[in-house]
């Protein structure tokens, strides 16, 4: 079973401006309200989507200078998109994508500084959140007490309103003609109100069976079936987000009890190396290139975060496992051959009694690069984070490691009782 994880982050929200030949206004928020600074004054613009009803409210009053200079000229409307490209620059486009042209935007610039400061700082805290929480995985793994639990969903959709019968004024009563054609559509749309509540019975009904499934699968078929245990692993790291392509392959075996992980981590190349500030002056980001200590220490963060968080999630997905064995690899090139090749970085063999003795409650206090020392770890990294490549725990070692163990412990009672 080999999964694949992706989360895009989008770094340029958009904005709406107003660009007249003497100034921009923006406007701040998604449909139904929103708010407009320009330079006639701050507005609250209200409305009910999809009806084309909206109302327009004056909020703030602009400097006189401002509302004389801007009286009788044309505003344009248009939807920008500002964004920073990977060398910190700021551009705009606009609502079909093309770049804004410069003088445009040395207006926009000029009149409107402090929102588009406002804008880089939002992306600089974006972009060095995102490095952050590569290294802070770990923070949200669950207690091995925490178990999957059944929570009753309402039928998402409203039951169909029932019409009312259109009636005729006295006049057109006296008509046979008008009676029967007011009658036969009132009778169509009863038909089709009732056609409607019948789709809505049967969705709904089939919306409660399929609760009434799901009820089953969590509180009695995910300690009983193996099939149940690995289609809800399954679907659990589907749902699972991860900051960086994350690959990884499962493998239940003895009723689900025993879980064999194998985690593809990212390279090293692909994380990133640079933090960003808001420069005292013009509108380009400050890059600053991360030192090789401080990126392999982020890199060391990150890889066993994602071992940390993937055993927490297991041990309480299945409630009934007792052991798991995780191996984390990477692609590196074999420099003999010039080709890539699978690098095991790390192998973990963890009990759950052993993993019940975390604090998960003080997540943040734990060094999630030796918290795996707790258990066996193979594992070759100097203080600094540099790998070199071990052999991992493997199935079959795993397994013929405990029947020696049974078979040793039996010939020492067999000898005892002799």
């Amino acid at each position: 079973m080999a999964l694949r994880f992706r989360k895009t982050i989008t770094l340029a929200p958009g904005i709406r401006m107003n660009l007249s030949g003497s100034g921009a206004s923006f406007s701040f928020g998604g449909r139904g309200a929103s708010v407009t600074v320009g330079n006639r004054g701050t507005f609250l613009n209200t409305g009910i989507p999809g009806t084309g009803i909206s109302t327009r409210r004056k909020l703030g009053d602009p400097s006189r200078s401002s509302s004389s200079a801007a009286s009788g000229k044309r505003i344009v409307n248009m939807e920008v998109t500002a964004g920073i490209t990977d060398e910190g620059t700021l551009y705009f486009k606009d609502q079909q994508g093309y770049p804004l042209d410069e003088k445009t935007i040395a207006r926009v610039k000029k009149q409107k500084g402090d929102l588009v400061k406002g804008l880089m700082q939002q992306k600089c805290d974006e972009i060095n959140r995102e490095i952050e929480a590569l290294g802070e995985i770990h923070l949200v793994t669950p207690a091995p007490e925490v178990r999957p639990t059944f929570e009753l969903q309402e039928f998402p959709e409203l039951i169909p309103e029932q019409p009312t019968p259109k009636t005729l004024g006295f006049f057109a009563s006296l008509f046979r003609g008008k009676r029967d054609k007011l009658a036969e559509e009132n009778r169509q749309s009863s038909n089709r109100y009732l056609d409607e509540l019948q789709g809505w019975q049967n969705r709904k009904e089939e919306f409660s069976r399929e609760q009434q499934r799901r009820k089953q699968f969590i509180e009695n078929e995910l300690y009983t079936s193996v099939a149940a245990k690995s289609s809800y692993l399954d679907e659990l790291l589907r749902r699972m987000a991860w900051p960086r392509e994350t690959i990884v392959s499962t493998e239940l075996r003895d009723n689900g009890t025993r879980v064999y992980i194998d985690v593809d981590l990212p390279e090293l190349e692909d994380m990133p190396h640079r933090t960003v500030t808001v420069p005292q002056r013009g509108y380009k980001l400050s890059v600053k290139e991360m030192s090789l200590s401080q990126l392999l220490r982020l890199y060391m963060s990150h890889v066993h975060g994602i071992g940390f968080r993937l055993i927490g999630e297991i041990f309480s997905a299945l409630q009934d496992s007792s052991e798991v064995v995780l191996s984390a690899y990477t692609q590196r090139n074999n420099p003999a051959s010039g080709m890539a090749q699978d690098d095991y970085l790390y192998s973990v063999r963890v009990k759950r009694e052993q993993w019940s003795g975390i604090n998960f409650q003080n997540l943040n206090n734990i060094d999630v690069v030796e918290s795996l020392t707790r258990f066996q770890l193979r594992r070759n990294m100097s203080k600094t984070g540099v790998f070199t490549a071990i052999q991992p725990f493997d199935i079959t070692a795993v397994l013929e490691g405990d029947a020696h163990k049974f078979i040793s412990f039996l010939f020492g009672v067999l000898k005892t009782s002799s």
